[in-house]
């Protein structure tokens, strides 16, 4: 972008009584780090970049850094904001998604949001365009982390929706504001949770979304005097959090997850997207769901996606085809239930798209359905039917992404080597599961 660009954005803002803007990066934790400057130094936010130690990319939950051969105490890395990504939240401040550079101008190989641009165009250079959209599940707890009391929850109830309308209507508001367009909010099954989805986009523009949303609700909740815990489980014993991923795949403007003559209308190519998830989601895993607390939402009858299969409109598989038609204007798209919210959302779409590219390009075959409620099944008959279910132990998680070949070829290596250190670091963490998520319940708030 030329200066004369940079200067209508900061222009811009100013008019809108911008005064500081926030630039945001996701680490190896899934952790939301950030630098923030006065407006009038924007242009030198984006061109030059702010400069952070390379420790940024494995910092911890616990603010341990977990070092690796080479994440050190030495060198340097500028931290750039998109000018195009910059949204203004009110209130005199602004956000903008942010990337990772070296000193010689380089992208850093740890720049988890370059991996999904990266991913991005591999589709693009395959003939391929992708639309993404995610949804997202918090629930609300006392500034200090502890649980609020709700009298007369029920699940998905309009009553409480009626006793958080201020929020929600602040919510709406705010991401008006932001130019955030929410698609629909509700209460969840769990007690002060909520879960809302947002417009499909394409993939890294999605992931922005996710990061500007888990501010913003951030933002509203502390004007509420709550807080939104984005923990995969909150409170032992209850509901956890998911950050379920939604896709779907053209060629040529033409629907791989429909119109076709296999299954429900899917396309020979969007029946090897399929394929390459399911085959290949057990080496991934750690990506998606690898914190030291996600094993705690992982299982049958939670909707967590743990069974090893797909399935049309099954919220207990891995895979979940959302069918098009009449009642869905985006057409067909497919779920990924297992991601939650401590994943870095960039890596995490990227890991995705890369296993749906990887079906296509190796015609990896369709997986028979799952038409069944896997999680009504015995264990003997899900053997029988060949699915297993996804390890909720994550020490072995992090072990097989540290083992696994295929996802550093896929992705490369230096983001899964950060996420396993960090990864490993937690599983340190010797406080039993009830503590860790006391400990941990705002880890990943904004």
């Amino acid at each position: 972008m030329d200066a004369s660009a940079i200067e209508n954005v900061r222009d811009e803002l100013a008019a809108a009584g911008v005064r500081s803007v926030i630039g945001s990066v996701v680490n190896a934790a899934g952790l939301t780090l950030a630098k923030t400057v006065p407006l009038e130094r924007l242009d030198v936010f984006h061109r030059a970049g702010l400069g952070v130690s390379p420790v940024w990319h494995a910092f911890c939950i616990d603010g341990h850094i977990a070092f690796t051969d080479t994440i050190t105490a030495v060198g340097d890395e500028r931290v750039r904001i998109d000018i195009d990504g910059v949204r203004n939240l009110g209130d005199g401040l602004a956000w903008g998604p942010a990337d990772y550079f070296l000193q010689d101008g380089q992208r850093s190989a740890n720049c988890a949001r370059g991996l999904l641009l990266s991913i991005e165009r591999r589709l693009a250079d395959a003939g391929l365009a992708a639309q993404v959209g995610h949804e997202l599940e918090f629930v609300l707890t006392a500034p200090d982390g502890s649980e609020l009391h709700e009298p007369g929850w029920v699940p998905y109830g309009i009553a409480g929706l009626l006793d958080s309308e201020a929020f929600i209507g602040d919510l709406f508001d705010a991401a008006r504001v932001a130019d955030l367009p929410i698609e629909q909010l509700h209460r969840e099954y769990g007690p002060n949770q909520f879960e809302f989805s947002l417009a499909p986009a394409t993939p890294v523009a999605a992931a922005d979304s996710v990061v500007l949303a888990k501010a913003i609700v951030g933002r509203v909740a502390r004007r509420h005097n709550v807080r939104p815990s984005f923990s995969p489980m909150p409170f032992i014993g209850g509901a956890g959090n998911g950050a379920h991923q939604h896709f779907s795949l053209t060629r040529d403007g033409v629907p791989l997850f429909g119109g076709g003559s296999g299954p429900y209308g899917l396309t020979a190519e969007g029946g090897a997207v399929i394929g390459g998830i399911v085959a290949n989601l057990p080496a991934v895993q750690g990506l998606l769901t690898g914190s030291v607390l996600s094993g705690a939402r992982l299982a049958p009858g939670s909707w967590s996606g743990v069974h090893l299969c797909w399935g049309r409109e099954n919220r207990e598989a891995a895979v979940r085809l959302v069918e098009g038609g009449p009642s869905n204007p985006y057409g067909a798209n497919l779920e990924v239930k297992i991601t939650d919210p401590s994943a870095n959302t960039y890596v995490a779409s990227a890991t995705v798209l890369a296993l749906a590219l990887d079906g296509i390009t190796r015609n990896i075959p369709l997986p028979n359905e799952f038409a069944d409620d896997p999680s009504k099944c015995s264990t003997e008959e899900l053997a029988t039917r060949g699915v297993p279910l996804l390890p909720n132990d994550i020490a072995t998680v992090i072990e097989s992404l540290a083992a696994s070949r295929y996802t550093r070829d896929l992705l490369g290596a230096a983001i899964v080597d950060a996420t396993v250190a960090t990864r490993r670091h937690e599983q340190t963490l010797l406080d039993s599961l009830a503590d860790l998520a006391e400990r941990f319940r705002l880890a990943w708030t904004i």
